[in-house]
């Protein structure tokens, strides 16, 4: 949690960018960066590259696919960040229009953005996070003259409404957080996964939807603990610890004015607070036991299909996603896995009376050798678990829009 770069990497950043972009593209004098969140550490440095000099391109015959983008990724803004500031020629345009038959004057206004000096967007330029709706026109005005008559050819009138914000994205939620003070860098991954995991919101391509549980938990939170659910109060606390951490606060004091009128509104919660029930959806099949209609729940560890008839009938069944290739033991789809520390593994759709399971991803094409099951290792090679056969160029590995629309069966 801290921007702070070595002098000597900043200059040897700085030497670079002159050698393959042109003077043009170094400021004048190196750039430094404040971090924003208080209590950062600023003893260590950001994560960087250990050489400048090491490009992506020429590392990549080294690294994985994932490996190659999360150092891509490093080592473009460490370097863009070292960059001049891009340039914009902005050219707005006022018409005056009159009404001969109203006897009213009209005002109007157009506007164009031209990019003049590229410099830093030659290198990196983030994904924007927000709806196509609210980027700006990119239509270029032609040349005009101060009081050139213009002609009208058509009118178009149009009714706007106002828009609600866009959902938040994982990028525009961990800058909010920031913002508002709350969390550090490294509570912004937990924060984000439980959110998920515990079906208070799922995720709409790049955006985070909420879920009606969500609402409702979020709604009764708000009318009972108003406080301490305010986000001020995460931020007083953060800053609260803080002192205790440094000894300019005892702790003591702190947790009683923390515990008082929390251990009473909890009181008068379980006095007052309503209970909700939220429905469950449909599963679209019947429970092997007892022929009651199956229906999707969400638990403590995220969702899964559970039988109508409880607490009379407890069969339940995880909800699998298949990947389209078959157990090289029992025939059986195999499906992605999570353990408990979220790490992703693929094993046997008929758990637990067939245990195959790996580690690697498993591609539906055959062994050529020996027809055995081939698994992904690495970026471009492909390995055979029977045979132990490598092959140097493997199938493509789908994307991660193709593997949303793969089957999702449902397995005990």
């Amino acid at each position: 949690d801290s921007t702070r770069v070595a002098a000597g990497a900043v200059t040897e950043a700085r030497e670079y960018i002159k050698g393959r972009w042109g003077a043009d593209y170094m400021p004048r004098s190196a750039r430094a960066f404040r971090t924003k969140a208080k209590g950062a550490q600023e003893a260590h440095e950001a994560i960087r590259p250990t050489a400048v000099a090491r490009e992506p391109e020429r590392l990549r015959p080294y690294l994985n696919q994932d490996q190659y983008r999360l150092y891509d990724l490093i080592w473009k803004r460490m370097v863009a960040s070292q960059m001049a500031a891009a340039g914009f020629d902005t050219l707005t345009v006022e018409i005056t229009a009159d009404d001969q038959e109203g006897g009213r004057q009209y005002r109007l206004r157009a506007s164009s953005t031209q990019l003049r000096f590229p410099g830093f967007l030659a290198l990196y330029s983030a994904d924007r996070d927000e709806d196509d709706q609210q980027e700006p026109s990119k239509a270029i005005l032609p040349d005009l003259v101060q009081g050139e008559a213009l002609d009208l050819h058509d009118l178009f009138p149009e009714q706007h409404f106002t828009q609600p914000p866009p959902w938040y994205t994982d990028a525009s939620l961990i800058k909010e957080l920031e913002a508002r003070g709350i969390g550090r860098p490294s509570t912004y991954a937990p924060i984000l996964g439980t959110l998920q995991e515990r079906g208070y919101v799922r995720r709409a391509g790049r955006h985070l939807e909420p879920e009606e549980l969500g609402i409702i938990v979020c709604d009764l939170l708000v009318q009972h603990f108003p406080n301490i659910v305010d986000e001020k109060f995460t931020a007083t606390m953060e800053e609260d610890l803080d002192q205790i951490a440094a000894g300019e606060r005892d702790w003591v004091p702190v947790l009683r004015e923390f515990y008082a009128p929390l251990a009473e509104a909890v009181q008068e919660a379980r006095e007052r607070m309503q209970a909700v029930r939220v429905e469950p959806e449909p599963a679209g099949e019947d429970c092997t036991l007892c022929g009651r209609p199956m229906v999707i729940r969400t638990g403590r560890y995220g969702r899964f299909i559970a039988c109508s008839g409880f607490p009379e009938c407890r069969n339940t069944k995880p909800i699998l996603t298949t990947i389209g290739v078959p157990c090289p033991q029992c025939g059986q789809p195999l499906v992605e896995r999570r353990t408990k520390r979220r790490r992703t593994f693929f094993g046997c759709s008929s758990y637990p009376e067939c245990t195959f399971t790996t580690w690697e991803r498993p591609l539906p094409e055959p062994c050529p050798v020996c027809g055995g099951l081939l698994v992904r290792s690495g970026v471009d090679r492909a390995k055979c678990l029977k045979c132990g056969a490598t092959q140097t160029q493997a199938p493509p590995r789908p994307s991660a829009r193709a593997r949303k629309k793969e089957p999702v069966a449902a397995r005990r």
